[in-house]
């Protein structure tokens, strides 16, 4: 490693000096001589030369010197030779050079004490350092203020060295003192740098503290002020909310979105991070275009371990995708996927499938992106984690129908990595897509192959097993051990089944815990634990491949054979389902699907064929259209909301004056057309909605008529009460007293008023709101009049706050839904009770009553059965998740009766959802 440098000199190589000149005249009396002997070793130092036998020549002959200039060039040598040896340990003869130190930091001369100073300030040895830290403290309280600012400088040097903490442990309490009493601007200025850079909470104090002299200070110190502002946080974040709320102008956006990207960075806070996301979604809804140039910064916050940071990026992200930036994108998820690998974290396998849905969703949208990570993903088929292999074999099922020249890459890779598969659900979707997607002769044949391999030889067990099994089973079964001394099945290590005499060393378990390794086929370890859903599955697997067997071998021996053996596997499936040997028989929709199969193979017609072979395909691509359907419909939607009116007023840009106009202004003034021509700036709430959320609270004839014009926030509610005096006499300490229940917390004490007979006034109300719950604010106005001793009360009528304010419709996947459903601990079940008959309109009735989105497509709704069954969907400005299920069912006489069930993590908004419920389902407004 290169040492580096902190001084460069110009240096002629015509005319090197050599070593035996300049020691010559280092040792002679003659002073200019001796100046250039240093200023030749100096440079032929600087310029790789090492000159080890200068250095007791310069002890003895350049030390004891008094000359300003040789000691300044001494200073230089010192800064420059090599202080450590090879292993990084200070040179025993550098104690020399401490002493020499320690003198000229205490030397009457004030030039002399400052270049030493300056000097320190380019020292990283902690060995030199540390004995001369008692004279550098000692300089602070020089009464010259040279010496003073470089004592500081010094100071902050060591103090930012790896161990400066140690050696200055009170190095800012000191400063601190200095600078409330110094009066010298340099030295101020390099005080207030030093709590700058070394304790930032100090330097905010101090600069708090005399905030209102900060204009009589030195332009030096108030240029240190202006950089402090400019790098703590809080004022970052602030400057850059302040500019996107005065400014619509490209330049400004860009600005404090770069600020927000960079305190993502900076900061170690997860919930500053959040904060910063929460205003880069802002951001991308309204200028989606200048946020789009930045995605690659936003998508550093990955770099963080929390999973909440994490996702939030991935939703910002998946929607600044374009065609332009979706490969870099892409690229950067993929190298995510890998790091997951890697990890030890606890939620690595959580990440690594917010990846692979976040990847799904770019193949989606971008094909041509398919072909680079599908076999990537592939490779997480066997992964531990379900959910995320899950995914992978859903993105993998949707590519290949979306993306047909992928299709015979993707089949083979399947093929390959089959046996690696682990979990039941993944295999069944991965046999779906082999029995649907394997089309040429070469295929077939290998998808028979890789089923039959992973199924292992038949039969799954013999019959003298089963009656060994049976008779054990009637007697009280002993704990298991390794040594078996009776007849009863055992499992050898490829998974099949032998008796006590065949393998009396190698009985693991007993049979009802069967678990497959990669030494064994998969397929035989999952049907051996009783999983006869996954048997059903490699049966009408089995049965598509010889279908299609049939149409592309010419040989009708070739075909009849793997239709035999397929009936084999099908037959010791059934067999092994109604064996005891495991614990539970085979379920009976399980055994007519396999028997089905066996029918099928044994006697095909060409109506079958077709059902077996296109029906079932053209149901999935119809699945993946209305999904696709669905998706461009809310994007349309959405895209649909700003409109404006035709007779509104447009300024023309390019007619306006645009003199004495910055930049920024000129983009401003455009920008704000832009909006006004969109209709961004129309207002969703209109005038005649305002009036449905208007409450009267006392009655016309009270001698104070009052109503209330409520709006709810995110996190809080005004309540704007006009107060009309219906009386001819002034009303003295009007007040009006609110009280809440529930979550609501007021925040303002009240106030009194005078009003004049027959005037008005309007009074404001904020009310805190901590959770998504129904409360309800009561309360009463209080007054005195001039006649009348004792204080007057008008109660006033409840306002109950009502939770479909807090709750907006919102998307998950089925997947989440049902990990959510399972997680959630609190429940509400609700009977329906209804007057409405058809179920369609109950749903679409219950729907628009609680403000939720149905998650259940809307295919499966379609048909009347007599029966429906819908997952709803919705969240809080709180971020709290509600979940519904609706099952009705018409009964004989025209009734729909059933349940709704409502799942939320807490008490509040399962609560209020199923009153809502109870109070809206008869089908009442």
């Amino acid at each position: 490693m290169e040492k580096s440098c902190s001084l460069l000199v110009h240096f002629d190589k015509g005319t090197p000096a050599l070593a035996n000149e300049i020691k010559e005249a280092l040792e002679g009396n003659d002073v200019p001589a001796k100046i250039d002997a240093m200023k030749n070793a100096i440079m032929l130092l600087l310029n790789g030369e090492t000159l080890p036998q200068l250095f007791i020549t310069i002890v003895r002959y350049v030390l004891p010197s008094e000359d300003h200039t040789i000691q300044k060039l001494l200073l230089l040598y010192l800064e420059i030779i090599d202080k450590t040896d090879g292993k990084g340990r200070v040179l025993p003869e550098m104690i020399l050079i401490c002493q020499n130190l320690r003198n000229n930091l205490q030397h009457p001369n004030e030039y002399i004490r400052g270049v030493t100073l300056r000097f320190l300030c380019r020292l990283s040895e902690v060995e030199i350092i540390e004995p001369l830290i008692p004279s550098i403290m000692s300089n602070l309280e020089h009464r010259h203020p040279y010496i003073r600012r470089n004592a500081i400088l010094a100071v902050m040097s060591i103090y930012k060295l790896p161990h400066g903490e140690q050696l200055l442990v009170d190095a800012p309490e000191t400063i601190e003192r200095f600078l409330s009493t110094e009066q010298d601007p340099s030295a101020k200025r390099n005080a207030f740098l030093m709590l700058f850079n070394c304790a930032q909470d100090r330097a905010i104090n101090y600069l708090l503290t005399n905030v209102d002299r900060v204009s009589d200070w030195g332009e030096l110190l108030q240029m240190v002020v202006l950089e402090l502002i400019r790098k703590v946080s809080a004022v970052v974040y602030e400057c850059a909310g302040t500019l996107v709320s005065l400014s619509s102008a490209p330049t400004a956006i860009r600005a404090a979105a770069n600020t927000y990207c960079q305190l993502l960075l900076s900061q170690s806070d997860n919930n500053v991070k959040l904060i910063v996301l929460d205003r880069l979604n802002e951001l991308k809804s309204s200028h989606r275009e200048i946020m789009i140039d930045l995605i690659m910064d936003v998508l550093r916050a990955l770099s963080s371990p929390n999973l909440d940071i994490r996702r939030k990026t991935l939703d910002i992200i998946l929607e600044l995708i374009t065609p332009r930036n979706v490969s870099e994108v892409v690229l950067t998820l993929k190298k995510e996927v890998v790091k997951t690998q890697s990890g030890e974290l606890e939620k690595n396998g959580e990440y690594r499938q917010m990846l692979i849905q976040a990847i799904h969703s770019c193949a989606i949208k971008f094909p041509e992106v398919a072909s680079t990570v599908v076999h990537l993903l592939m490779d997480f088929l066997g992964d531990n984690n379900v959910a995320s292999a899950v995914d992978v074999v859903v993105f993998v099922r949707e590519i290949i129908e979306t993306n047909p020249k992928l299709r015979v890459s993707i089949i083979t890779r399947l093929l390959d990595t089959f046996y690696q598969i682990r979990a039941a659900r993944v295999c069944s979707c991965a046999l779906w897509i082999i029995g649907e997607y394997c089309l040429s002769l070469s295929e077939v044949e290998s998808g028979i192959a890789t089923i039959k391999q992973c199924l292992g030889d038949l039969p799954f067990f013999s019959v003298s097993e089963d009656e060994e099994a049976a008779d054990s089973s009637k007697k009280v079964q002993q704990a298991t051990s390794i040594t078996v001394s009776s007849r009863r099945p055992a499992i050898l290590a490829d998974g099949t089944y032998a008796t006590q005499s065949a393998a009396s060393e190698t009985a693991f378990s007993p049979p009802s815990v069967v678990q497959g390794s990669l030494a064994t086929g998969n397929l035989r370890s999952l049907l051996l634990t009783g999983d006869f859903f996954l048997g059903a599955v490699v049966a009408c697997t089995l049965a598509k491949l010889i279908l299609r067997l049939e149409e592309v071998q010419p040989s009708k021996i070739e075909v009849n054979k793997a239709s035999t053996s397929a009936l084999l596997i099908m037959v010791a499936m059934l067999q092994l389902g109604q064996s005891s040997v495991l614990p539970h028989p085979i379920d009976s929709d399980s055994y007519d699907r396999i028997v089905l199969c066996i029918r099928l193979l044994c006697n095909t017609e060409d109506a079958v064929r077709k059902i077996w072979l296109k029906s079932c395909r053209e149901s999935f691509v119809k699945m993946l259209s209305d999904k696709q359907l669905r998706e461009t419909e809310e994007i349309k939607a959405k895209a649909q909301i700003s409109h404006s009116q035709p007779d509104d007023l447009i300024d023309f840009y390019h007619l306006k004056s645009r003199k004495g106009m910055s930049q920024l202004e000129l983009e401003d003034q455009v920008q704000d057309d832009l909006k006004r021509a969109t209709g961004e700036f129309v207002k969703d709430a209109d005038d005649a909605n305002k009036l449905n959320r208007i409450i009267q609270l006392t009655g016309f004839s009270d001698p104070v008529y009052a109503e209330a014009y409520v709006t709810v926030h995110h996190y809080d509610i005004v309540l704007d009460v006009t107060v009309i005096n219906r009386t001819k006499e002034t009303l003295q300490n009007l007040c009006l007293e609110l009280a809440t229940m529930g979550d609501l917390k007021l925040v303002e004490r009240p106030q009194n008023y005078t009003l004049a007979p027959e005037s008005s006034k309007q009074i404001k109300a904020n009310i805190k709101v901590s959770s998504t719950e129904t409360g309800v604010i009561f309360g009463n106005i209080v007054y005195e009049t001039s006649n009348v001793l004792e204080r007057s009360v008008v109660v006033l009528n409840d306002i109950h706050i009502d939770i479909m304010d807090y709750i907006s419709p919102a998307v998950c996947s089925d997947a989440a839904f049902r990990t959510m459903w399972a997680e959630f601990e609190w429940e509400n079940k609700v009977a329906v009770n209804t007057t409405i008959t058809d179920e369609k309109e109950f749903l679409d009735h219950i729907i628009k009553s609680t403000n939720m989105k149905c998650l259940t497509a809307p295919s499966a709704l379609e048909g009347g059965c007599g029966f429906l069954a819908a997952n709803l969907y919705a969240k809080s400005v709180f971020g709290e998740d509600a979940l519904v299920n609706i099952s009705v069912e018409k009964q004989t006489d025209g009734k729909l009766n059933g349940y709704i069930r409502i799942r939320s993590k807490t008490q509040g908004i399962a609560l209020s959802l199923g009153d809502k419920i109870t109070l809206k389902q008869k089908g009442g407004s």
